[in-house]
């Protein structure tokens, strides 16, 4: 990708939810925002949490991102 001057990019939130891992939620946090919108650029992690389970095991990763992409 090439930077060029005078970009701008607008920022949003987005969920991952993974029961594989923390990583794994990240891929499909982004992989959708990348579906959806065009010139994803970067991302942030802003939370990690989870579900329990009754057995006390985790039974969710879900991460929380910030999302850029570039305005046209």
């Amino acid at each position: 990708m090439t930077y060029g001057q005078n970009r701008v990019y607008k920022k949003i939130e987005v969920i991952g939810i993974s029961k594989v891992g923390i990583e794994q939620a990240i891929e499909n946090a982004l992989l959708k925002a990348h579906e959806t919108l065009e010139k994803v650029s970067w991302f942030e992690v802003e939370e990690v949490r989870g579900h329990v389970t009754e057995e006390g095991k985790v039974g969710e990763y879900q991460v929380l991102l910030k999302v850029a992409f570039e305005l046209k």
